[in-house]
C-alpha cells in the first residue's frame, strides 16, 4: 500500500503543468472519497442498488 505522500506525488505528476490550486484540491477530494468508498466496501458498509432506489422512490 502506497503512503499518502507517494500517492500525492503520483497525483501531482499526472496533473498538467498549467493546473490550478482548485484542480489539485479537486483531485485530492476525489481520491479521498474513492478511498473512503473502498474502505466502506471492505467493511461491508454497503447499501444495495435496490435499497437506494426504494429509499429515494418516495411515499
Amino acid at each position: 500500500m502506497a503512503t499518502v505522500k507517494e500517492e500525492a506525488r503520483r497525483l501531482l505528476d499526472r496533473l498538467p503543468d498549467e493546473a490550478s490550486w482548485d484542480d489539485l484540491m479537486y483531485e485530492i477530494y476525489v481520491r479521498k472519497k474513492i478511498a473512503a468508498g473502498l474502505k466502506a466496501a471492505e467493511e461491508g458498509k454497503l447499501i444495495s442498488h435496490e435499497e437506494v432506489k426504494r429509499r429515494f422512490a418516495g411515499p
